[in-house]
């Protein structure tokens, strides 16, 4: 089937290649890729008003969440609050300005960040056009590294683990902190990648006959990784965006490989180092990620111990053996299954930042168990280690090029696709 349109109607699939004609969306529809069921775009109801009034709402919650109380804890009378700015004061005061630096990054600024960004792209601010698509570029970049969620996640987590030792209670800027957490995430999906860039300006125009249901690469095509125009494969650089980049990331599997040999050479010494170290009463008992589980079930806390062994524990192993599998298939290695390969891919891809759960919980408990002589809880360079597993496991996860397993197709089961 041979058609010739103009380009900003077709999209290349992002996940597998194949070229797309997308059909006019009904509001509140999206086009999924024939072959691999990626999204590939959405078409939102009022595309300006509800990811401005999401985000709008959400960097309010967000500052009223920065104002007062987050969480407090009473053990034997003596009690403890702390704001989410002395999370991160804590950690730099204790010689960890990395995680320090982590927190304020990943669960503050970014997210932040990308939701003013945001409210300025879809409104069309009045700015340099070379300023307007650089933040276009930092914002789908920087998207996926906001953990507010996560966060979140780790404070629950962390509310069990001090029962045992006394009153936990909620300050005023919780519940802001659980609608800036929902909020930030509605916001972001509410912004359709090609509209927003077709907004910022039209897709470059392909002088050719596009052959629908045929990847991109057999065609002499490829697609903009930032922004989605489809460009001549021999043309390196974006006129839209000014992204460089290549028919297949430029050393994908080595980048991947040397990612996840760094995040497994880490993950042994996360795993030996104490991650933590609770001071009971002048006894100093150190606390490792696996200690940490096997207290949590020893004391019943079963969904708890269950949460924290699977994001901590299993998730990384698992990832990182994902990511050795996904690699050694691209070569061309083992049986051909894309399907498979893409689903395992995509898994990888979601559940990767999950695993920081554990260092945001430390974060926590450092912050708040601060009893005078009675109980104190510092970070330990376990916590950085694995913190650093995690971003490595991360940055592999998006070096790898998930098409490689698609060109293992055969071309006749291609074009039939």
């Amino acid at each position: 089937m041979c058609e010739h349109h103009h380009a900003s109607r077709h999209i290349l699939c992002s996940q597998c290649d194949l070229l797309v004609a997308l059909p006019d969306l009904q509001k509140g529809h999206k086009a999924d890729c024939p072959r691999c069921g990626h999204t590939l775009s959405t078409e939102w109801d009022e595309p300006r008003q509800r990811p401005t009034a999401y985000a709008l709402v959400a960097l309010f919650m967000l500052l009223l969440a920065n104002l007062f109380p987050f969480i407090n804890m009473k053990v034997a009378g003596i009690s403890s609050e702390v704001t989410l700015m002395e999370i991160p004061h804590v950690m730099f005061s204790e010689d960890y300005a990395s995680l320090g630096t982590f927190f304020l990054l990943f669960v503050q600024l970014v997210p932040a960040f990308c939701l003013i960004t945001l409210i300025l792209l879809v409104n069309r601010a009045k700015l340099p056009a070379r300023v307007t698509i650089l933040l276009a570029r930092v914002f789908f970049q920087l998207r996926a590294w906001g953990m507010a969620e996560i966060f979140l996640a780790g404070v629950l987590v962390s509310f069990v683990k001090l029962m045992a030792y006394g009153d936990i209670g909620v300050g005023s800027s919780f519940l802001p902190w659980c609608l800036f957490c929902l909020l930030q995430l509605r916001a972001f999906q509410c912004v359709d990648r090609q509209w927003l860039w077709d907004d910022i300006t039209p897709a470059p125009q392909i002088n050719r006959t596009l052959q629908v249901g045929v990847p991109g690469i057999r065609q002499g095509l490829r697609s903009c990784p930032c922004c989605t125009a489809i460009l001549p494969v021999d043309q390196l650089t974006c006129p839209r965006c000014h992204t460089k980049g290549h028919a297949r990331r430029k050393n994908s599997l080595q980048l991947t490989m040397a990612l996840l040999i760094t995040s497994i050479l880490l993950y042994l010494p996360a795993n030996i180092l104490p991650i933590m170290i609770t001071d009971l009463l002048g006894d100093k008992m150190p606390s490792t990620i696996l200690a940490g589980v096997v207290l949590l079930w020893g004391e019943g806390s079963y969904p708890v111990a269950l949460v924290i062994f699977i994001a901590s524990i299993m998730v990384p192993t698992l990832k990182m053996i994902a990511l050795g599998w996904l690699c050694w298939d691209a070569k061309g290695h083992g049986p051909r299954d894309s399907e498979r390969m893409h689903l395992i891919y995509e898994v990888v891809e979601f559940v990767g930042r999950w695993s920081m759960i554990d260092v945001f919980v430390i974060a926590v408990l450092s912050a708040l168990v601060r009893i005078g002589g009675l109980m104190n809880i510092y970070p330990a360079m376990g916590a950085l280690m694995f913190a650093l597993v995690v971003i490595m496991t991360m940055f592999a996860a998006m070096t790898f090029d998930p098409r490689l397993s698609w060109d293992r197709e055969p071309e006749s089961s291609q074009e039939e696709s």
